[in-house]
């Protein structure tokens, strides 16, 4: 038996399912004869072909296992991967279906964990794109207009302790201690979990051994329902644990209250300022950023900015509505 399993969420993943499959059988070495480590797939009710597509490779290796996850959640997916597979393993390895991994990811990671004593080994995104507002999409998450220097959003030249990061190994014992995600968060579950791992005394260490490529979504709108989501994740969060917001959360955390501030502008303009301020600012600054380090992308090259923005707003309007219903449900009982 294997001292670790991996686990993929997935939800309708038919064009990207079979791939992240197949780089786990050639990275791996598996055979048909296979039975170590277990790959489960834990799906929330595909609709679109991909159950169909695990249950064929699960058929011809014994290793790859479908798990339906009834709630479809991302958090349900790994807990219930644990709770059924768990007993005999050391650590849980959790891949997205939506990134490409580097040879012996898995290999390095349990390396790290061994070596180091991590009870959590968690690692950089390198954010690429295919092209397009995606393009711009992915350089506004790379720089510090898009991510206030999270460690885990960038490149690293030596690993480091830290209190969260991307999840990529966790061990089975410190999961279990803490009862594993918080199944009513939908977004940000990985923080609130990382919260009470190192509140629980566990250490995370994010490495410098291995990476991997995310690929972020295409559209504005995509990236403004996932943005708001964060934002409501982070507030949940916050109120959950009364923890102090960092810098880097406070100051997007501002710009909706600014922007409905702005609005008292019809009655005396200089009230917009706040928040024309920081429109400006993110767009000149996206200006900058695309113009050098996004040759050859045209037009999208200077919207940059404009994706920065949309992350901004939307992650505040998400915190911010999510505190509002918050008080609101207090206030009536």
């Amino acid at each position: 038996m294997s001292d670790y399993i991996i686990v993929v969420p997935c939800l309708n993943e038919q064009p990207y399912i079979a791939n992240l499959l197949d780089y786990l059988i050639d990275d791996l070495k598996l055979t048909s004869m296979t039975h170590q480590p277990l790959i489960i797939v834990a799906d929330g009710g595909s609709t679109d072909g991909t159950k169909e597509i695990i249950q064929t490779y699960a058929n011809q290796y014994s290793c790859i296992k479908y798990l339906y996850n009834e709630r479809r959640l991302q958090s349900s997916a790994v807990n219930r991967a644990v709770e059924e597979y768990g007993d005999d393993v050391k650590y849980l390895i959790r891949l997205d279906v939506h990134a490409d991994y580097p040879s012996n990811y898995a290999a390095l990671l349990l390396k790290e964990a061994e070596e180091l004593g991590a009870d959590s080994v968690v690692v950089s995104m390198d954010t690429q794109a295919q092209g397009g507002m995606q393009s711009a999409i992915a350089a506004a998450q790379s720089s510090v207009l898009g991510n206030g220097g999270s460690g885990h959003r960038n490149s690293l030249t030596e690993g480091q302790w830290i209190d969260h990061g991307h999840h990529a190994l966790i061990s089975i014992h410190g999961f279990r201690q803490i009862n594993g995600y918080d199944e009513s968060f939908s977004h940000n579950e990985d923080a609130e979990f990382d919260y009470r791992f190192g509140q629980a005394g566990f250490k995370i260490w994010l490495t410098a051994k291995t990476n991997l490529v995310y690929y972020p979504r295409e559209t504005l709108g995509a990236l403004f329902r996932q943005y708001k989501g964060y934002g409501r994740g982070r507030a949940k969060n916050i109120i959950k644990h009364g923890v102090i917001p960092k810098i880097r959360q406070l100051i997007p955390m501002s710009i909706f209250p600014l922007f409905l501030f702005s609005l008292f502008a019809l009655i005396w303009w200089p009230l917009i300022l706040p928040f024309l301020t920081w429109f400006m600012a993110c767009f000149f600054v996206g200006v900058i950023i695309g113009h050098k380090t996004m040759k050859g992308q045209g037009f999208y090259r200077y919207l940059v900015g404009i994706a920065a923005i949309v992350m901004h707003f939307a992650w505040s309007l998400g915190f911010c509505s999510f505190v509002v219903r918050k008080c609101v449900k207090r206030g009536d009982k």
